[in-house]
């Protein structure tokens, strides 16, 4: 190893981090409460070190150069390894504590803050760093190794991962309660075609659940109109826009206050199974590995967790929310 690569601190290998993640100097400086000249210095410091250049502008934005992405990779791995360490000494001391940085898609979002609390429970000292974002995110995550662990579902097989599924995740269609198909006790697939669909961003692992199950199906929707999250796709549905086919966990609420209505549809739900995974290259640290055996050894209690979303029937009704809250 090269002798000037020993003169790189943590220090600037933080302000490096921030920059990278913000594409900013500016603000990787105000998240940091530095000045910008600081964070410049800082940024100048390491590219003497390293002999290349980290950054450069292209018109007005922010890239990372070949050497930039190497050292970012190394700077996670050296930091990673400090927090392990960190874990360890605290489970000498008898004691479980740390950070789970845990990546997960938009549709698990509303269940995991509860499977974590129940975690917590048992493992109070433990924090949470909780990413959301959509399937192609995920996909990026898992390539850079940024996460402990991974929530999603459609599990890539080409990427040298270990996971477990854990939790039925049923895509079923929704619509506002007015809406005629409401009325029907029974429906096919096939009847909802003349509908407009309301449609997940490219890129969304609902979306693509839902288009390979189309397509198997021989169900063509001729109108559809895409929303780029979870809740502007509820609130279109509530607008009167369409129906979606969207997970039962994510319109649990608008189920049990009635603003939405689940559609009979004969070949509904899809069966997706929510996993956690995580890279056979990456190590594991004593938080994430504890977080991994609670989810083997819950099952019972994460099933129970799951009941309210599950079937929102079951829980007793809550106030529908006015337009003004909503």
């Amino acid at each position: 190893m090269r002798k000037s690569l020993m003169r790189i601190t943590l220090r600037q290998l933080q302000v490096f981090n921030e920059v990278c993640d913000l594409r900013s100097y500016s603000r990787a400086a105000q998240e940091m409460s530095l000045t910008q000249p600081a964070v410049s210095l800082q940024i100048r410091q390491l590219e003497d070190v390293v002999g290349q250049p980290l950054f450069e502008y292209v018109g007005k934005k922010l890239y990372l150069t070949e050497a930039a992405e190497a050292l970012q990779r190394a700077s996670r791995d050296i930091f990673g390894r400090l927090e392990s360490f960190d874990m360890q000494l605290a489970d000498m001391q008898g004691a479980l504590q740390g950070q789970l940085k845990l990546a997960v898609e938009s549709s698990a979002k509303y269940f995991v803050p509860h499977l974590f609390a129940a975690f917590k429970r048992q493992h109070p000292e433990v924090n949470l760093n909780l990413t959301v974002v959509n399937r192609a995110q995920v996909i990026r995550r898992l390539s850079d190794n940024r996460d402990d662990l991974i929530i999603m579902s459609m599990v890539p097989q080409d990427m040298g991962l270990d996971f477990l599924p854990f939790l039925n995740n049923p895509l079923v269609a929704l619509a506002p309660p007015e809406h005629p198909l409401c009325r029907r006790k029974q429906l096919k697939l096939r009847e909802l075609e003349s509908e407009t669909l309301l449609l997940r961003e490219q890129g969304s692992g609902t979306r693509q659940a839902c288009e390979e199950f189309f397509k198997e199906k021989r169900v063509h929707f001729s109108q559809t109109l895409e929303v780029a999250s979870q809740e502007a796709q509820k609130e279109c549905v509530i607008a009167g826009l369409g129906i979606a086919l969207m997970t039962r966990h994510a319109a649990s609420l608008e189920l049990r206050t009635g603003v939405l209505q689940e559609l009979p549809v004969d070949e509904l739900p899809i069966y997706r199974s929510w996993c956690v995974v995580k890279s056979k290259l990456r190590r594991q640290s004593p938080v994430s590995m504890a977080f991994l055996t609670f989810i083997r050894e819950q099952r019972q209690q994460i099933s129970v967790l799951a009941e309210r979303f599950a079937n929102p029937s079951a829980l007793p009704p809550a106030t529908v929310p006015s337009p003004e809250s909503r």
